[in-house]
């Protein structure tokens, strides 16, 4: 078992205290392991590149166009 001594801030701090809570665990070093293990399985496992990753959440964050109906969408791009 490795020992290290980390600094994490407060928005990490609170992630932590919610997947300890969440899965029942005794202290934050478990809570770190069981983050890792779900990075493990969500993006080296997966076959999902971590470069596609951001581009995802990239995507996730731009404004939603809204279109409306089919007709509005032939009058906004000209189409018939």
């Amino acid at each position: 078992m490795v020992k290290a001594i980390v600094d994490i801030d407060e928005e990490t701090n609170k992630l932590l205290n919610t997947l300890k809570a969440q899965h029942a665990l005794k202290d934050k070093s478990q809570a770190i392991n069981k983050l890792a293990e779900e990075y493990r399985e969500l993006v080296l496992e997966s076959g999902i590149k971590p470069e596609y990753m951001k581009t995802w959440r990239k995507i996730q964050e731009e404004k939603i166009l809204r279109v409306g109906t089919l007709q509005d969408f032939r009058k906004r791009y000209g189409l018939k």
